[in-house]
């Protein structure tokens, strides 16, 4: 498992340009990367958010959700390292994979 210690900002803009539509949201020690999930109905939000579920239990890393109608904000940050790790980059391109079908 990656390491929970806080990268560099240089670092997390480098590997924001690896994940689309991945952005940094807040400021300070709140800072966390981003992305809102579009669907089709409410069903289709709720089954992601279900298989979302299981990759964080999966990687004891769970994310902020914010669960709408058609679509989902999630947002990512390391809190006991106080910042955003290399395990937040990991689980975004899991989540994402959710959606593309892709192994991430």
């Amino acid at each position: 498992m990656p390491a929970r210690t806080a990268l560099t900002a240089t670092k997390i803009v480098a590997l924001l340009t690896q994940h689309e539509a991945w952005a940094l949201d807040g400021d300070g020690n709140q800072v966390a990367i981003c992305k809102t999930y579009r669907f089709a109905n409410y069903y289709e939000t709720i089954a992601f958010v279900n298989a979302l579920a299981f990759i964080a239990h999966q990687r004891d890393h769970h994310p902020d959700l914010s669960v709408h109608y058609r679509h989902c904000v999630v947002r990512l940050r390391t809190h006991d390292a106080g910042g955003i790790s290399q395990l937040d980059f990991d689980c975004a391109a899991q989540i994402d994979a959710l959606r593309t079908g892709t192994p991430a």
